[in-house]
């Protein structure tokens, strides 16, 4: 009955409209299309090897050490492979990159072998506490120092504490003094001028 009444020019604007008109979803938002993603391409741990190796032309370097010049890469791993070995990018930033033939085992074994040498060879710094009395006598106090002197050794940096109890307060300028004997006692070390000594007093 409703389209009855129209005339013909209102049904065509009807017929127009419902052909352009983008359709919703129920909540009345545009449906979401979700993007394909496709996963991160992974990044390869190392320089790249043999089929890797995308430039047309490379800087050739056999397992001997003579430089070939300019060389095909197809050719270069064609000899890498005749040598039972592989073609190993080692300067991928010059124009060709520079590639050696050499045993990529080997080479990753060395250069992880020649890693773990470098961390057991860092020295972490631990920063030692001496804590010293006032009223010290003087066989702790030189028990004191020669642990301090070990620290210095070893290469690590010392705070020492002066702690004081009661009256001992009053008397601040003994721990001065103390603080001033360890003090000098610091510098005499060979590596005292890298090791840092502070002081920290307490009651």
């Amino acid at each position: 009955m409703l389209f009855a009444s129209l005339g013909a020019g209102s049904l065509a604007r009807a017929a127009l409209f419902l052909q352009t008109t983008t359709f919703v979803h129920n909540f009345g938002a545009l449906p979401i299309r979700r993007p394909n993603r496709a996963p991160p391409a992974a990044t390869k741990d190392g320089p790249r090897t043999n089929d890797e190796i995308r430039n047309a032309q490379v800087q050739l370097i056999d397992q001997s050490g003579t430089n070939h010049g300019i060389v095909e890469t197809v050719a270069a791993i064609k000899m890498a492979l005749e040598a039972g070995m592989d073609l190993v990018e080692i300067s991928p930033n010059t124009n060709p990159p520079v590639c050696k033939i050499m045993d990529y085992g080997k080479f990753k074994y060395s250069a992880q072998k020649k890693a773990a040498e470098a961390r057991k060879k860092q020295k972490i710094v631990e920063i030692k506490e001496i804590k010293l009395r006032p009223m010290i006598d003087d066989h702790d106090y030189d028990v004191k120092m020669r642990a301090m002197q070990r620290f210095f050794e070893e290469g690590d940096k010392v705070k020492v504490t002066l702690r004081y109890r009661g009256r001992e307060m009053a008397h601040q300028e003994i721990g001065t003094k103390l603080w001033t004997r360890s003090r000098a006692t610091s510098r005499s070390s060979p590596r005292s001028s890298r090791t840092r000594v502070s002081k920290a007093a307490r009651s």
